[in-house]
């Protein structure tokens, strides 16, 4: 270990402990500030390389009649289509929450149009006042079934 220090206090480098589990220790002679540096860098770039998914959202109720409902599905299918993930929230006000099984109704409806282009994350279930429903859009190892 003396001897390592030695060596990276010649080349004026720091001397970093890789695997301090090891027996013996793993040391490494290197600049750490260059390498925290690229380091960094890296996670900046692998940040902007990835893909962020974004979660648009169709409100309805338990009232909302067939035409409305169609044209809400039709947008839901462009946006699963353009790879985003759709929530499907039916909100219920007064009396209406008495009756989930209409917002069931209505989900599984829209669940039926969907099942080509998208899958269930996350089934309907009651959150507060709403029912909610997630889709995703289908991953590649699905499209092709």
């Amino acid at each position: 270990m003396a001897y390592a220090l030695e060596l990276a206090a010649e080349r004026n480098l720091d001397l970093v402990e890789v695997a301090p589990g090891a027996d013996p220790p793993v040391v490494r002679i290197m600049d750490y500030g260059k390498f925290m540096y690229q380091k960094q860098k890296r996670e900046r770039v692998a940040r902007s390389q990835q893909k962020q998914v974004e979660v648009k959202e169709i409100r309805l109720r338990p009232k909302t009649d067939d035409h409305h409902l169609s044209f809400k599905i039709r947008d839901a299918r462009r946006w699963l289509e353009d790879g985003m993930k759709v929530k499907v929230r039916v909100r219920f006000r007064g009396r209406e929450i008495q009756y989930p099984d209409i917002a069931r109704e209505m989900l599984d409806k829209i669940w039926a149009e969907l099942q080509d282009v998208a899958e269930l994350e996350k089934p309907p279930s009651m959150e507060g006042s709403t029912m909610l429903m997630i889709l995703s859009p289908l991953s590649e190892s699905n499209k092709k079934k």
